[in-house]
């Protein structure tokens, strides 16, 4: 076989569709969040505001984060030395273990080394806990829960997205007496809308099956605390175990999952995913757990509304300018394009032309055709910085209409 042609046939095919993924070379400056550097591939620089970031909050800024970090960093050195199994426990992870097992209610939490491992070990080692265990997916679930579900093999039932009468059907045509799982998430980041934790919740009591919540998204933004949507909605202790990040809202790295001390020790003994990776940095357990920490309290709360209030405004400006939002009712703020091309040349000038950095979004992360920008405002996103977002849109949309009509006639 010719490799060298296989491979050139297929980066070629992802540039005649229009999704080639382009990465851009930005610096962080403390202190400075949103902005950013970014060094084009000439070398030059030029200065640039973030409004793709998934450090929603700011924390990855947050001086309580980077002063735990310093402190473990001093204390214990980079790494942590080993798998969580041999040399790799240290009194930070068990702190930011104890700090995510009391935000969720829950006896005990597993930390990984990111959410979409966290994902996909639990769920492929499930089956393995629970011989003939039939998995109950939302269509719309993240990939790292899909290759989960995939991986562990066995009965897996896909129903359509949010569709609690579709999932009730497949329920009740299983073996009452087969052990079940629902797994689905509270915010789905592409739409930015809610599942219907409550009505899935119900579901479960009635056929007796587990719940497997992934809060990624909403953990950090939602509720008194900060623990997530189900934690807003009063049905947490409905769910049997919960997937997150350290990653997005807590602006650090990391994933996890809370539970019973049971359901926990099991995974933490057979999922391979968890017992054969190097734990995290001892400095980087630390930050976490500082941001977790912050997040629970009313100062976290203030950074939750502000947050909050600046998506309503983005979303209300972006909509009167007539652009295709789709508003959910997250603080996730999409724009519906529809064309991997466009929307590639749509972050191109924005970035270019406007200093404004929001990465295209092409299948197969959404479906084709369905291509989009997905901007993620944040507390420290002033009003003159979504002034100039504003401005840039209501200029580049208008130029880009011209163009998709040029190009039809």
């Amino acid at each position: 076989m010719d490799f060298d042609a296989a491979l050139d046939r297929a980066l070629t095919r992802l540039h005649d569709e229009g999704r080639y993924r382009t990465f851009i070379d930005i610096e962080r400056r403390r202190g400075q969040f949103p902005h950013a550097v970014w060094t084009r591939p000439d070398g030059t620089e030029k200065p640039i505001t973030v409004w793709c970031g998934n450090d929603y909050l700011g924390m990855g800024q947050h001086p309580a984060v980077l002063a735990a970090m310093h402190e473990a960093l001093d204390a214990t050195g980079a790494g942590s030395g080993g798998t969580r199994n041999i040399s790799g426990t240290t009194v930070y992870h068990k702190r930011l273990e104890a700090e995510l097992a009391d935000l969720h209610g829950k006896e005990a939490a597993l930390v990984f080394t990111s959410a979409y491992i966290a994902n996909d070990a639990t769920l492929s080692v499930l089956r393995s806990i629970f011989p003939g265990l039939i998995i109950y997916s939302d269509a719309l679930n993240h990939a790292s829960m899909i290759e989960g579900v995939r991986r562990g093999g066995g009965e897996k039932r896909i129903f359509r997205h949010n569709d609690v009468a579709h999932l009730r059907a497949l329920l009740a045509a299983d073996d009452p007496a087969a052990p079940k799982l629902i797994a689905f998430e509270s915010i789905y980041s592409m739409d930015g809308d809610f599942g219907p934790i409550k009505d899935i919740c119900d579901l479960a009591e009635e056929f007796g099956a587990l719940t497997y919540i992934d809060e990624v998204h909403a953990v950090g933004m939602y509720g008194p605390r900060g623990a997530g949507v189900a934690e807003r909605d009063g049905q947490m202790q409905r769910i049997d175990i919960i997937n997150a990040t350290l990653a997005k809202a807590y602006g650090v790295f990391g994933g996890y999952i809370a539970a019973s001390a049971k359901m926990v020790d099991a995974v933490r003994s057979y999922a391979p995913g968890f017992i054969f990776t190097t734990s995290l940095p001892p400095a980087v357990a630390a930050g976490a757990a500082a941001s977790v920490r912050f997040l629970k309290t009313a100062e976290g709360q203030k950074l939750r509304d502000s947050q909050q209030l600046n998506a309503r405004i983005l979303k209300m400006r972006l909509k009167g300018l007539g652009l295709p939002i789709i508003d959910e009712g997250s603080h996730i703020v999409p724009v519906h394009v529809g064309d991997p091309i466009h929307c590639k040349l749509l972050s191109d000038m924005l970035l270019e032309q406007f200093g404004v950095y929001v990465q295209p979004i092409n299948f197969p992360t959404v479906p084709r055709g369905t291509e989009r920008l997905r901007f993620t405002p944040s507390p420290v996103h002033d009003p003159k910085e979504i002034d100039a977002l504003v401005g840039a849109m209501d200029a580049l949309w208008r130029h880009c209409a011209l163009n998709r009509a040029e190009i039809s006639a």
